[in-house]
């Protein structure tokens, strides 16, 4: 046998080899910068871990879609093709244009859509001079053993512009569509409890939290006087308390976060009585949590912050239209929209927080070892009231004095992570536990952020973080849901969220300086160099076998 045909022998063994390797080990090489095709390994071993098969269902297709609605697609599909290799024979998916068939099918499927909770988003263009719109679907249905989650997969923080909404939209598919299969999937639910004996509120104001949080959780309503501790409990929520905690449940909490336990804290720092005409004063709020509060490393400030550049809106009568009430909807400094956030995967790409009456925050004893991360923040353009502070509603009808706002930019949400030191760790001879393992508390400045409307007309509760004047769904459920999770989940699965995909946007000026030469550059040279190479290859034949 000759030497050339050992070495091809050789190469095809090689080739073989490689085959049969490949049907028993998989790997994957991701070598872009962002990492934009790799899932991370928690969701690598939920997909691993899967007993029964997982259908998607994603409503993205159809010569509808504009060219942003297709990446989104793409990236979409590119997932799911990763969300595959993992899980196999378990992750099945498909995409479905449901405006496809006639008028009356049409009609059926975005009934079907519409019931599953699917709010259409109108796409409006103008080609070659005509304008046309379209409703398209940016959702998924992820279905296991007869149960079915929807997903939203145009999913970021409103206030940004288009490209980066959908950049932002990018960024969450993967955790988006593997938080619905863990749901769906996930045999034993963390335990939450909600202590909410300490709060005037009943508990249609606190529906939109608990139906939220019965989706991914079982959640309990603690009473402290019987429970003689709260051990049992993954997290524990202290709901906008009004009235003072009494000692006997102050100390229950202090030694479930020193047994490991993980607390969330939304106290207000004034308390404001219903508002008139005339207005009302916020005087400051006692709860009796002042002193734990600070023994963890932060102080909710007996104040009440007004944003002049970031607000909510509420109806006021301006003046008549004849005979009738003219009313419009004003911006409400005392209603802060947070837009701003620290670099915590708790907030990464939500969408803005609703919030009323907030407090600032401070930290304190930069010495206690905690690490302090501050999560909910106002714009620059703030202004402080202290207790006590006159409150009235027709401040929505003068305009804002930026003189008046400079108190820069203030924090109203910490995440606090580390070792904590128990508040009684010298006022008891008997036995209590003076120090946490590692463990993390939330401490929010504001009650109300975690309490939804209700709809007058009918009573009912609206969802947690829903405007019933600017019919804008905000990001609060998004966050309290985020928190749990970073707080809960030893999984990590909320780590998929540190995928960042930059924007990479083209030089307008450069392409339309430009765009010439690069039309000609793309057109001529592909020309050039086959015209070169074919005179090469004459050159070379002519030579070898004239």
């Amino acid at each position: 046998m000759s030497k050339f045909s050992k070495k091809y022998l050789f190469l095809i063994l090689i080739l073989i080899l490689v085959n049969i390797l490949g049907l028993w080990l998989f790997f994957r090489i991701d070598l872009t910068s962002d990492n934009r095709y790799s899932i991370s390994k928690p969701t690598k071993n939920l997909l691993k871990s899967l007993d029964d098969q997982v259908v998607i269902k994603v409503y993205l297709e159809g010569e509808e879609l504009n060219g942003s609605f297709e990446r989104l697609k793409r990236a979409v599909g590119e997932t799911l093709g990763e969300f595959k290799n993992f899980g196999r024979k378990n992750i099945d998916y498909q995409f479905i244009n449901p405006n496809s068939g006639t008028e009356e099918e049409r009609k059926a499927t975005f009934e079907k859509l519409l019931q599953k909770g699917m709010q259409p988003t109108n796409i409006v263009e103008a080609r070659n001079g005509k304008r046309s719109e379209n409703l398209i679907f940016p959702y998924a249905t992820v279905w296991y053993q007869n149960k079915e989650v929807t997903v939203l997969l145009l999913k970021a923080n409103q206030a940004e512009n288009a490209q980066s909404k959908l950049n932002q939209s990018y960024e969450n598919i993967e955790y988006e569509l593997a938080s619905a299969i863990q749901k769906l999937t996930n045999k034993q639910k963390k335990k939450i409890g909600l202590l909410s004996e300490f709060t005037q509120l009943e508990p249609v104001n606190f529906a939109g939290l608990i139906t939220s949080l019965q989706e991914y959780y079982d959640l309990f309503i603690v009473d402290a006087k019987t429970s003689p501790s709260f051990s049992g409990l993954d997290a524990l929520i202290i709901p906008k308390p009004d009235k003072p905690v009494d000692d006997s449940t102050k100390f229950k909490l202090d030694q479930y976060l020193m047994s490991g336990g993980k607390l969330l804290f939304f106290v207000d720092g004034l308390k404001v009585d219903s508002i008139g005409l005339e207005g009302t004063f916020a005087q400051p709020l006692n709860v009796n949590l002042d002193d734990m509060l600070f023994k963890y490393g932060v102080r909710i400030n007996k104040n009440i912050v007004k944003d002049g550049l970031n607000t909510a809106v509420i109806p006021m009568v301006v003046g008549n239209m004849g005979d009738k009430p003219n009313i419009q909807l004003m911006p409400y400094r005392y209603f802060p929209l947070i837009n701003n956030y620290g670099k915590s995967l708790i907030t990464k790409n939500i969408d803005m927080v609703y919030t009323r009456f907030s407090a600032s925050i401070d930290t304190v004893n930069a010495k206690d070892g905690l690490t302090k991360i501050p999560l909910l923040l106002t714009s620059p353009y703030t202004k402080i009231l202290n207790a006590p502070a006159l409150i009235t509603f027709n401040e929505a009808r003068t305009d804002t004095d930026e003189k008046e706002y400079q108190s820069g930019v203030k924090v109203i949400s910490y995440l606090i992570e580390g070792k904590f030191k128990s508040l009684y760790q010298n006022q008891f001879t008997q036995k209590v536990l003076t120090e946490s393992p590692e463990t993390k508390i939330l401490v929010c400045s504001d009650g109300d952020l975690i309490v939804n409307e209700i709809d007058k007309k009918t009573g009912n509760p609206l969802p947690l973080g829903f405007d019933k004047y600017s019919q804008h769904q905000y990001g609060n459920q998004d966050f309290v849901l985020n928190a749990l999770n970073y707080l809960t989940d030893e999984k990590g699965l909320i780590t998929s969220k540190t995928k960042s995909i930059g924007l990479r946007p083209l030089d307008q000026l450069k392409v339309k300086n430009e765009r010439v030469m690069w039309q000609a550059i793309n057109i001529v040279a592909p020309l050039v160099l086959l015209g070169i190479i074919g005179l090469l290859r004459f050159w070379w034949l002519k030579k070898n076998y004239a």
